[in-house]
């Protein structure tokens, strides 16, 4: 890659092997849940319930992440390789404390967790069994988004793949093996899907800082001194805080969105089946548009530090071009079987044919969707977080929810004025996400660094 432009392959290059390791991320999802539905539907609906919980602690994780890729992917483009070792070494510091200190505050909080999450009796046993295992996963888990991150901000985007290709296959013997008692091994349940996760996801950690140690960015000397650290640390905060609020902001939307569509006047449940079906197929068809937007705050963080945000904008732009042309692709391919795709997904003809008018309108978002996907990426590559949280948020908030109820319970009194509110809020988050790009100057959030000098328009020292 020049510094003076990226063309189609050089992002191409960089998005395919992200879009594989999204592949083998939904592998595991998928892998986990046809065979907790194998043991018995009460496992099946206490691990989508963990699930759930566990995104929610490791917000912190996710957010610094987006505070690493910005620091890290300036730092590279500005050649500031230095300073590059000792945000790797600060950031592993900061998933093990926080993994450590997130991992006793959970263990702590057990039965208030259960309590919260209303878990049916039936369920509290094998609910708890399930928190206590992937509790302990956490600082594990932790270390895994982040040195995932430390890895694509330096377009090192194979390691993760190979990752997640270790922790899938793991995973995969793991839960056939324990879970069912496939290839000789004992079978033990529920009890193996959860030690499957713990035994792939740590095994996947373990193989991220090993390469880390093995390609020289991780060595004593990595571990700033505590005066650089007291320096650097309040970039990361300033990236990663927006990122993490933002992530709160939007799964708990789609929670009352979920709450909304339960308490419709009619259909309510068929709309719920369907809706849980249809994200399913969502869950696979945005996979390109995740890809991508990685490689957007890949490029546009680089292009930053070599203070090029002409640069920045115009591969931001055209990394956008390409994921819509590449999903909207797939999305006619999967058309062509959208209904053998949902009658597996959901047998019941009512449900399956509610499921196929949610994907019609969700279909029809995509445009709108990678949008605000890839331009949220190129945004936490500039640091500008603060403008994604404000986008989503306001779309998700003032314009999607409102629109919804008003749509579902008022209008169409059932469940296409909610995917209709879906894709009426999805367009204006495009457009307003798009407005702040093209006028607002994102660019201040950067860390603008002087190649020459020892601090940067942000105070992070360069190297000491």
């Amino acid at each position: 890659m020049t510094e003076t432009q990226t063309n189609i392959r050089d992002i191409w290059h960089l998005a395919w092997p992200q879009l594989l390791m999204m592949f083998f991320h939904f592998l595991i999802g998928f892998v986990d849940v046809w065979v907790a539905g194998r043991i018995n539907s009460d496992v099946q609906a206490s691990m989508g319930m963990i699930n759930q919980l566990l995104f929610f602690f490791l917000v912190v994780a996710i957010a610094v992440a987006n505070g690493s890729v910005a620091a890290i992917s300036q730092s590279l483009g500005a050649g500031l390789y230095k300073r590059i070792q000792r945000y790797v070494g600060l950031i592993v510091q900061i998933g093990v404390v926080t993994g450590l200190l997130i991992f006793g505050i959970g263990l702590a909080s057990t039965e208030l967790m259960i309590k919260i999450l209303q878990v049916p009796p039936q369920l509290t046993d094998i609910t708890r069994y399930f928190f206590k295992v992937f509790m302990g996963v956490l600082p594990c888990y932790s270390l895994f988004v982040l040195t995932n991150a430390v890895f694509r901000a330096q377009h090192k985007v194979m390691f993760p793949l190979y990752t997640g290709i270790l922790i899938t296959t793991l995973n995969t013997i793991g839960d056939l093996g324990l879970g069912l008692g496939w290839f000789g091994l004992p079978e033990i349940g529920y009890k193996g899907l959860a030690w499957s996760t713990f035994i792939s996801v740590g095994a996947g950690a373990i193989l991220n800082l090993a390469i880390l140690v093995r390609l020289g960015s991780l060595r004593w000397d990595s571990f700033p001194p505590l005066r650089w650290s007291k320096r650097a640390l309040p970039y990361l905060f300033k990236v990663a805080w927006p990122g993490g609020l933002l992530h709160i902001v939007w799964h708990s939307a789609y929670m009352l969105l979920f709450s909304i569509t339960a308490s419709l006047p009619h259909n309510s449940v068929v709309a719920l089946a369907g809706m849980t079906a249809g994200m399913r197929v969502e869950a696979f068809l945005f996979m390109p548009g995740f890809a991508f937007s990685m490689t957007g705050s890949i490029l546009v963080g680089q292009y930053l530090g070599m203070g090029r945000p002409d640069l920045a904008r115009k591969n931001a732009y055209l990394t956008l071009l390409i994921g819509i042309t590449v999903m909207s692709t797939v999305a006619v391919l999967l058309w062509q079987v959208i209904g053998p795709v949902t009658h597996f997904l959901a047998p019941d003809p009512a449900v399956q044919a509610e499921s196929i008018n949610y994907l019609i309108y969700n279909m029809l978002c995509i445009p709108f969707t990678l949008t605000g996907m890839i331009i949220s990426g190129a945004m936490t590559g500039a640091g500008a977080t603060m403008y994604n949280l404000v986008a989503f948020g306001f779309s998700s908030w003032v314009v999607r929810l409102p629109l919804a109820w008003y749509l579902g319970h008022e209008v169409y009194k059932g469940p296409t004025g909610v995917w209709l509110a879906m894709l009426i809020s999805m367009a204006f988050q495009a457009l307003f996400i798009l407005y702040l790009f093209q006028f607002r100057d994102w660019t201040r959030f950067a860390m603008k660094t002087r190649r020459n000098g020892r601090t940067n328009m942000n105070g992070v020292p360069n190297a000491s």
